[in-house]
């Protein structure tokens, strides 16, 4: 229901703001909305058909590791902690191997390997949801806790730093995990108010403790390294980690007398669905935020907060970086462009820049997930679902200036 009315909101606003700019004077508003309407529903299509070879390639390995062992592996290893925050999913069911899959990648960065694996949890949550049209509990957490995007290492922002000439390209390492660990725990916070769910269990507060240990460790691990050494260890530590657990999928299968071929082929199969399922929810809100964009209403809203910012005294130095922030629940192409563009206007070392980079880097495309995700198993009732993923990606903003502030203010 969430996801219906911002869709009709992008509509009408649009057609509202563009029939005042008509009336101004402005004869290619209503052209250039159509243009760009025509063009979010070819992206979406695009990005649909363009995940049938990942998504074939992805099922096909889970399906070796469920056979294999592997993933009951991973299901035992996370229970005691996720049976608290998943209590509708049974002790050592697949779905938790494959949660903790594509946490894993999001975590190191590798996205083309997280979206297939999250849209494989997803079909194994559906299989427990009562109410197929509904979202259930678990799958709202695992949403919720996907589009807060706790991301380990950041390459690609680095990498755009540096590509614009930045000093010290990996200076937004530190303050975009630190942002992107508050985004995630409001997250956590925010759906578990929603759920009831209790988090100061002993179980969950030794895992959190855990987590909080592995981050806080990564973050000094890394401070103490060049920006070469970064990218160096985290490309290779990243891609390392993920053909190492493909081939122990494997490797226990075949230990097991599994036949793997066959097994990942039976997989494999399901990958061509699963991909054209996801086209029309896809097509639908890429189309919403293509007309958006191009009504100019964007513009609209970041100069309004300009403007209020600056009448209550607050210094509008981040101000010129909040075009990614609202961009990039909407789009994460868009709001990398933006944020590519800004640093090539003001200089890769400017704040402005730096807050951008942060923000690009410690929130999530809300609706592109919640669209691929939800779409992927005909789900139309979201509940609490979007509420809560906007306001973990508002904490992710805010404390992404905030912390741009302490290191860069």
């Amino acid at each position: 229901m969430a996801l219906n009315y911002v869709w009709v909101s992008f509509f009408l606003i649009t057609f509202f703001v563009a029939l005042i700019k008509l009336i101004g004077g402005d004869t290619e508003v209503f052209q250039n909305i159509v243009n760009s309407l025509f063009e979010g529903a070819a992206n979406g299509a695009t990005i649909s058909l363009g995940l049938i070879g990942m998504m074939t390639f992805a099922l096909g390995i889970m399906k070796i590791g469920e056979k294999g062992g592997m993933i009951n592996i991973f299901a035992k290893i996370v229970g005691p902690f996720f049976n608290k925050l998943f209590p509708e999913i049974p002790k050592n069911h697949p779905a938790l191997g494959s949660i903790l899959m594509n946490f894993s990648a999001n975590a190191l960065g590798l996205d083309n390997a997280a979206t297939p694996l999250g849209l494989k949890a997803m079909k194994e949550l559906q299989e427990l949801n009562p109410q197929k049209d509904t979202a259930s509990n678990a799958q709202i957490m695992f949403i919720v806790l996907n589009a807060s995007s706790l991301t380990l290492l950041p390459i690609s922002i680095m990498a755009y730093r540096q590509e614009a000439g930045a000093a010290q390209p990996s200076d937004i390492f530190l303050p975009i995990l630190i942002a992107t660990f508050f985004s995630t725990l409001a997250a956590l916070i925010l759906v578990s108010i929603y759920q009831k769910i209790n988090l100061f269990n002993k179980t969950i507060l030794a895992y959190l403790g855990g987590l909080v240990i592995l981050v806080g460790s990564t973050l000094y691990y890394f401070s103490t390294l060049g920006q070469e050494e970064i990218g160096v260890i985290s490309r290779v530590f990243g891609n390392f980690v993920l053909f190492g657990l493909f081939v122990s999928f494997i490797g226990l299968a075949f230990i097991k007398r599994i036949n793997v071929y066959d097994a990942f082929i039976e997989g494999a199969k399901e990958g061509f669905d699963v991909a054209v399922k996801i086209i029309p929810y896809l097509v639908a809100i890429l189309v919403g935020i293509a007309v958006f964009r191009a009504s100019g209403t964007m513009d609209y809203l970041v100069s309004g907060i300009s403007y209020l910012i600056a009448q209550v005294g607050i210094d509008t130095s981040f101000v010129e970086a909040l075009p990614v922030a609202f961009m990039k629940p909407l789009s994460g192409s868009g709001a990398r462009g933006l944020m590519v563009e800004l640093m090539a206007t003001k200089g890769a070392d400017d704040f402005a820049s730096r807050v951008a980079c942060v923000i690009q880097g410690s929130t999530e495309t809300t609706f592109y997930v919640l669209a691929v995700y939800f779409g992927s198993v005909a789900i139309k009732k979201t509940r609490h679902a979007l509420p809560c993923a906007l306001l973990a990606e508002l904490v992710g903003v805010i404390a992404a200036i905030i912390v741009s502030y302490i290191f860069f203010g």
